[in-house]
């Protein structure tokens, strides 16, 4: 990192946005305290990478005091993956610790006709990562979910489900040790898209059997939708995000929110 960088300083004012997004975030929902040490889920793609330097220059420039542990779970797919993703970062400023696994044998053990390998993979990967913050002392994992990743869920939950949820923000997971915090959640994924090209980073593929088949049609069709409803409405992407933030219960149908004159 530059001498500004060092300072927490941002180098441009894609960067100065993005950061305040993400303080923003992180202080509506108490996403960073004193004290944190916090594992940094890694994956070699613009995500990843843009959380990581953005919470670093955040830790820069914060008055307390908190740590990161960036951590890649490797799930051996490709074995180049680890040491391109390793490089890539350290010429960031980054020191990224690398796992090993076999996920790659227990997703092919698992798979059965209709499974996504994709969505059984991450979900493997997510079990490891809950199994190194505690061995790793730290009490949070960061993931790099954006603005896009909320709003395509909860149009997804909406549309086939039939239930109105997103992603948490904030969520304490149920083995009852972790707390997995979100803090790009008002960061658009275009904005993360060129911050990832202005500060020369290039995203890693992690090569497998199924690459072709990594995009949900379900989450690519929320997408495009959204992308319509932009051509009419520039604002809906942070619209659908406001509307996370500003539940009417009264106008919804769900008797448990209803007041007890009602039932």
């Amino acid at each position: 990192m530059n001498p500004a960088a060092q300072r927490g300083q941002p180098a441009s004012a894609l960067e100065h946005l993005i950061m305040r997004r993400a303080g923003q975030a992180i202080g509506d929902f108490g996403l960073v305290k004193e004290g944190d040490r916090i594992l940094v889920g890694i994956s070699g793609g613009k995500d990843s990478f843009a959380l990581l330097r953005i919470l670093e220059l955040l830790r820069r420039r914060f008055v307390f005091e908190f740590q990161l542990v960036p951590v890649f779970v490797d799930p051996g797919w490709d074995p180049a993956a680890a040491g391109l993703i390793q490089e890539r970062l350290a010429g960031q400023g980054f020191s990224v610790e690398v796992v090993g696994t076999d996920i790659h044998k227990r997703v092919l053990s698992c798979l059965r006709p209709r499974t996504n390998p994709c969505a059984l993979c991450s979900r493997l990967r997510r079990g490891w990562l809950y199994d190194l913050a505690p061995e790793r002392g730290c009490n949070k994992i960061a993931l790099g979910h954006h603005l896009d990743d909320f709003v395509e869920t909860l149009l997804l939950n909406q549309f086939h489900t039939g239930q109105l949820k997103s992603m948490a923000i904030f969520l304490h997971a149920d083995d009852g040790q972790n707390a997995v915090i979100r803090p790009l959640a008002y960061v658009e994924r275009e904005l993360l898209v060129g911050f990832s090209r202005e500060c020369g980073f290039e995203p890693v593929e992690v090569c497998c059997p199924y690459h072709t088949r990594s995009q949900d049609p379900r989450r690519v069709t929320m997408t495009r939708i959204i992308e319509q409803m932009c051509l009419v409405e520039p604002r809906t992407r942070r619209n659908l995000l406001a509307a996370l933030k500003h539940v009417r219960p009264t106008h919804l149908m769900d008797p448990r929110l209803q007041p007890k004159h009602n039932r």
